[in-house]
């Protein structure tokens, strides 16, 4: 059930967190535009699909490789100094990409390079963050703590690429400055956040042991396992954002103006939903409401791919975004809030990890299932196969669907 609840605006209050929130949402919106920005320059580089492709997997992939070491450091290290450290470089990456479009010989080698350093920064950047929250609030207004940094997270996915965008006719050069700009000012926010973490009297010896200690935890843990696994493959199998270009131009023929309105009705849905979650937030049955989001999740997919009424495809586009920040909020609530705060790092990186390579392998699954069987059938096999899952993991993780409260001992 949701319950009213009078601490909606009351997190603002927090001094650290209105400094967490403003580099969350600087950083998003510096991520969401320089990203339009490395695509289009990429593209006018090369005019290939494949360097495309391979801006992706440059950004991704120091996630992966480093998803051990970073959870570590964010356990081990000042998690506001750390996360500070890599915006910075962020900066002096986006400066970097900055003097590439300015003075550039055409070569796009080092357009990957930098992609590379952006998202092993990144990776470093977001364990950290995740297990610098909880700390900054009371036990009591950790829900609504989690959907405010969705909130503003999701609203840089709406503004930035349509500001990329715009300040890309100026030139690439100006959108990697204005990057550049809000990566420094996100480091230094957080730079400013007072919280100071106890001193680490005995530093612990990096060993398979310790760098893999997330993972284990997580494994032992089956509510947060199957709060994760569940996100994972239900974005795994349900993803249809790859496809929205086929929708619209063959199925709903709407042209560029309504792919541009389908990709935003999943953010769309997403911001309101968070906000409504912070001011009534989850109080009882968490774990089913959980299940029962993603099965609305799958049910909004199928429908999608069965719909030949933009209104209609908006409309479920828009649900899907609501259903899955209910995920979301449920699991990263689960994954912070049962996590020891010496284990947080690691977890939050294993977890970064997991949900964002649902997020890339989904997309190739849904191209590839395309493919073979067509737009249409790829999406509607998806959406079924998520709502499958969803009655599936509630007989897998008992401990899942019987949690009711989002916090222990709330």
């Amino acid at each position: 059930m949701l319950a009213r609840t009078t601490s909606g605006w009351v997190v603002f209050r927090n001094g650290d967190f209105r400094l967490f929130g403003a580099a969350r949402f600087l950083t998003g919106l510096a991520y969401q535009m320089q990203a339009v920005a490395i695509g289009w320059f990429v593209y006018d580089l090369t005019r290939s699909a494949l360097a495309l492709g391979l801006v992706g997997l440059a950004s991704f992939l120091p996630a992966i490789l480093c998803a051990l070491i970073t959870g570590h450091v964010a356990d081990t290290y000042d998690r506001r100094l750390v996360a500070a450290l890599a915006f910075g470089v962020q900066a002096a990456a986006s400066l970097a990409l900055f003097a590439v479009a300015e003075f550039g010989s055409g070569a796009v080698w080092p357009v990957y390079a930098l992609v590379v350093a952006v998202g092993t920064a990144r990776a470093f950047a977001n364990p950290a963050l995740q297990a610098l929250l909880p700390t900054l609030v009371p036990r009591d207004l950790f829900g609504p703590a989690i959907a405010w940094n969705a909130s503003l997270w999701q609203s840089a996915s709406v503004l930035g690429p349509a500001l990329g965008g715009f300040l890309y006719a100026l030139g690439p050069a100006v959108v990697f400055g204005g990057a550049a700009l809000s990566f420094a000012l996100a480091s230094a926010l957080v730079a400013a956040i007072r919280f100071r973490p106890a001193p680490v009297t005995e530093r612990p010896p990096v060993t398979w042991a310790t760098l893999s200690a997330g993972l284990s935890y997580i494994w032992a843990q089956p509510v947060v396992l199957g709060a994760i696994s569940l996100d994972l493959v239900a974005v795994l199998l349900g993803g249809a954002t790859a496809l929205l270009p086929i929708f619209a131009a063959e199925v709903l023929h709407v042209g560029p103006l309504g792919l541009g309105a389908l990709r935003s009705m999943p953010a769309a849905g997403a911001v309101l939903m968070a906000i409504l979650l912070a001011y009534r937030p989850l109080q009882r049955r968490a774990g089913i409401r959980m299940l029962q989001a993603v099965a609305v999740f799958g049910i909004a997919i199928a429908v999608f791919g069965l719909s030949r009424s933009l209104p209609l495809s908006m409309a479920c586009l828009f649900l899907t975004g609501a259903a899955d920040m209910i995920s979301v909020y449920v699991r990263q609530t689960f994954v912070q809030g049962e996590t020891p705060d010496a284990m947080r790092g690691r977890v939050s990186a294993v977890n970064t990890v997991f949900i964002g390579a649902s997020n890339e392998l989904g997309e190739f699954e849904s191209g590839t299932l395309a493919a073979l069987i067509g737009a249409v059938p790829a999406v509607v096999a998806g959406g079924l196969a998520t709502l499958l899952v969803a009655l599936l993991w509630g007989r897998l993780f008992p401990a899942l669907k019987a949690r009711d409260r989002l916090l222990t001992g709330a």
